[in-house]
């Protein structure tokens, strides 16, 4: 009973100017992650409507998301170079902006240019969120963050519910002019309310040559992750292999001039953070593709069977979230986020049995819940310790560095673990095998969560506010 009442107080207790701060900055980040995965269950439909095939089609999301991690590396410098508030304003009115001309759009070929041209807008927008509420936060930062990332990571699983609903009542068009109003409200109370931070600008020269490297090997590699079992597809990641080579040279040579300064890694903090965000994104990503295939494939589930059956994770989520911050002033970020890292890993190793013995509702149930609060309790505290050794001038390079590990560690391990069940279903026949195949897949998933305990156990006991 004592967590509710202390995680209001709590809440109570920071600057109204923060929540201010944090609504408007969220807003942003917000309909960026719900775009990314909002035309996922209308891609049939567009390729009708636009007489696209199924293949060109695909392009309306994965351009999108590749132009997203195109601008992602420049979100650093441009904070440096025009203020953290005129670069918000100027991307979330792009992002609104090429929204209209999607929701216009008059061919397969138009939507998919306005979407890259969404993408490209969208790609600071995340990182922009969480370095102006880590200004704004200081210490306090894991108090807020729990409420403010709940939005903004649930949604991806809010994408395809809400356009499923959109989809009922009007055509594919509105995905995009809902976020017309939206869009507008939000550049008008931005305007307002987002602190002015043009003297904390400091103009540097853009890396180009670092920018060339880093940005088409995030590219490639996103790509090349998604199509790995293709002859293509493992040549690019060869290619994003050698950029990211060449990009750590070109790094380590021309250090702060650098499009992202390396030897940020060198505090013990921020690489423990860094590696926590690598292996927790990675994991949940990996657990979103691996467990609705398993329901479909052992469980006899149906797609739509499967979306409710998985609700109870984002119960989980959404329960945890708003008590992050008390949970860290009790017991610190590390105990905190090794703690979710456990609950994690408690939320999968029911999937080993269940893949042997067969899915029961109540088992997946809490299962699913526990996996939910365990999510919930890693990222938020391992975000706030990054900050802990970062200079305050230091914020905006610092938070496109860890969002760019974030990235990378998606389809990472999401690859690993699909690649290890393809191999695994491949080399066997029959119900049996495929659910001993799925048993290996998670006992995988476990081992990488236990690396995860060991990341999470490497984080500061307390966070530090930033310097000035």
């Amino acid at each position: 009973m004592r967590a509710p009442t202390d995680a209001t107080n709590d809440s109570a207790r920071l600057d109204p100017s923060i929540w201010k701060i944090g609504a408007v900055a969220v807003v942003g980040s917000f309909l960026a992650q719900l775009d990314a995965t909002v035309v996922n269950v209308s891609l049939s439909g567009l390729a009708a409507s636009l007489n696209a095939s199924l293949s060109a089609i695909q392009w309306v999301t994965s351009g999108y998301l590749l132009a997203l991690a195109l601008m992602l590396p420049l979100s650093g410098w441009l904070v440096d170079r025009v203020g953290a508030k005129a670069l918000y304003l100027g991307c979330f009115f792009g992002f609104t902006l090429s929204s209209a001309l999607c929701g216009l759009a008059w061919s397969a070929d138009s939507l998919i240019g306005f979407r890259i041209l969404q993408g490209m807008s969208a790609g600071p927008l995340a990182p922009m969120a969480q370095m102006m509420m880590a200004r704004a936060a200081g210490k306090r930062m894991a108090s807020v963050f729990g409420f403010v990332a709940m939005p903004i990571l649930l949604a991806p699983l809010l994408g395809p519910v809400l356009a499923g609903a959109i989809l009922q009542f009007a055509s594919w068009r509105w995905l995009f002019l809902i976020n017309l109003p939206v869009g507008l409200l939000a550049l008008l109370l931005a305007a307002r309310l987002l602190p002015n931070d043009q003297r904390e600008a400091r103009p540097r020269e853009l890396d180009l040559v670092g920018w060339a490297l880093l940005s088409p090997a995030l590219v490639l590699f996103l790509y090349g992750s998604d199509h790995i079992r293709e002859r293509l597809g493992a040549m690019t990641l060869l290619g994003a292999t050698l950029l990211f080579g060449a990009f750590f040279g070109w790094a380590v040579k021309n250090k702060d001039e650098a499009l992202i300064d390396l030897r940020l890694f060198r505090g013990k903090p921020f690489s423990a953070s860094a590696l926590t965000q690598f292996m927790a994104n990675g994991i949940s990503y990996a657990g979103q593709m691996l467990i609705p295939i398993f329901l479909i494939r052992v469980g006899d589930r149906s797609p739509s069977a499967t979306g409710l059956l998985l609700a109870p994770l984002g119960l989980g989520m959404m329960c945890g979230y708003p008590f992050v911050g008390t949970w860290v002033k009790w017991v610190g970020n590390r105990k905190v986020s090794a703690a979710g890292a456990s609950l994690t890993l408690l939320g999968t190793l029911p999937f080993v049995y269940m893949a042997e013995q067969g899915v029961g509702v109540m088992l997946l149930t809490a299962t699913l819940f526990v996996r939910g609060v365990g999510m919930s309790a890693v990222s938020v505290p391992s975000v706030a310790a990054a900050y802990s050794s970062i200079q305050r001038e230091d914020l905006p390079m610092a938070t496109t560095t860890l969002n760019i590990v974030m990235r990378i560690g998606g389809p990472t391990l999401t690859t690993i673990c699909a690649s290890f069940l393809a191999w695994r279903l491949e080399s066997g026949a029959g119900h049996d095998s495929i659910s001993s195949a799925f048993a290996s897949a998670f006992a995988l998933l476990c081992g990488f969560q236990g690396l995860l305990i060991a990341a999470a156990l490497r984080l500061p006991a307390r966070a530090i506010e930033p310097g000035p």
